[in-house]
């Protein structure tokens, strides 16, 4: 028997599996993977996304995404936002700047703060915990620093990745957002951020968030240098950690925005398609069968095909960004107020429900 038509039989077994339930191994992802139709993917995915959330409830949440800093030592080659330290314009907001954003964002319905920021080479971790416990006393939820930072804020505080935690947690860190996850192949990070922290450093500071009683996302940024192999590795080291803790709260994944970016320049990497993405939201969907949450990406693809998203295993509709500069840095700039994401969500057939970080209705 040739070997495509092995594969086809090994889709429709595969296909198979996800209706009655059971999970997939390693070798079934990689098969649908490479031999899946886009309407077999998608038809997987919805039906698990179905059978989770089977009350057509689409959900948002209203936050904005604040960069305490743009200076960074970690030079990664696929940002187009980041300042090297001795470059003039790059700059730290100042707690007023801070407490204008919250207040915009309150003002607006917002219900959280994502903050993240560059790996900056000056700042102690004294800064971090004031800065949390200013922002705390305005009421809102810190959804804050990604493992890359926890790393950087143990390696320039002689302090441990738990020690770090138990500080940041003091001073008001309510939850921590998956980025610099990209991918969690040691050889893709080494090759794209040698400065940032290892994979197994990036599941390290999870764990440790998650047994300390903090909620975190989960990310993934594709469509760059990495293989099919390598997406894998990420999404099995993401499953096995929420088996072990059952930590997070949704996964998000991304394709990566060359414009602007070193890598771009240097590799000859193009914009993932839409329907790229697509294959990739729902072959997401179908191997992390133990998280409840996956979510759409408009800031990355835009309304329309979010919209498609939500057919493809997305029960989620993200944020509304109400400021964001990481991606916007690389030229994208899709912009969506609480209203439009509604009716968006309603025109495909969902009702839409605000949320807050742990996926609890407002």
């Amino acid at each position: 028997m040739a070997r495509d038509d092995r594969l086809k039989m090994n889709v429709d077994r595969i296909s198979e599996k996800v209706i009655g339930g059971d999970r997939l191994v390693d070798e079934d992802f990689l098969v649908l993977e490479e031999k899946a139709e886009l309407y077999q993917l998608g038809f997987l995915a919805n039906h698990i996304r179905k059978r989770l959330h089977p009350e057509k409830v689409v959900t948002y949440v209203i936050d904005r995404n604040i960069n305490y800093t743009d200076i960074c030592i970690s030079a990664c080659k696929f940002c187009a936002f980041f300042k090297a330290p001795d470059q003039k314009d790059g700059r730290v907001l100042t707690f007023s700047e801070l407490a204008g954003k919250i207040k915009e964002t309150q003002d607006l319905g917002g219900t959280q703060i994502l903050l993240q920021g560059g790996l900056h080479p000056d700042l102690p971790l004294e800064f971090y915990e004031d800065m949390l416990r200013f922002m705390k006393t305005t009421g809102i939820h810190i959804h804050g620093f990604s493992p890359p930072e926890v790393c950087h804020f143990a390696n320039i505080s002689g302090l441990t990745i738990t020690e770090v935690l138990q500080r940041l947690i003091a001073a008001g860190l309510d939850s921590i957002p998956g980025g610099g996850a990209e991918i969690l192949s040691d050889r893709v990070r080494q090759a794209t951020a040698p400065r940032k922290c290892s994979a197994d450093e990036w599941i390290q500071v999870m764990d440790e968030a998650h047994q300390q009683g903090l909620r975190t996302t989960a990310t993934m940024m594709f469509g760059h240098i990495e293989t099919a192999a390598e997406q894998l590795e990420h999404l099995r080291r993401l499953r096995q950690l929420q088996d072990r803790t059952g930590g997070f709260t949704a996964f998000i994944p991304w394709p990566f925005q060359p414009d602007n970016t070193a890598l771009a320049e240097f590799g000859g990497i193009e914009k993932t398609s839409g329907l790229t993405y697509l294959r990739m939201l729902a072959l997401s969907r179908i191997y992390l069968d133990n998280f409840a949450n996956i979510q759409a990406s408009w800031v990355t693809q835009g309304p329309q095909i979010a919209q498609l998203a939500l057919f493809f295993g997305a029960n989620d509709f993200g944020s509304t960004m109400i400021e964001e500069n990481v991606v916007a840095a690389a030229g994208v700039s899709f912009r969506l107020s609480e209203q439009e994401i509604k009716r968006l969500v309603s025109a495909a057939g969902f009702e839409p429900k605000q949320r807050l970080m742990d996926y609890t209705l407002v």
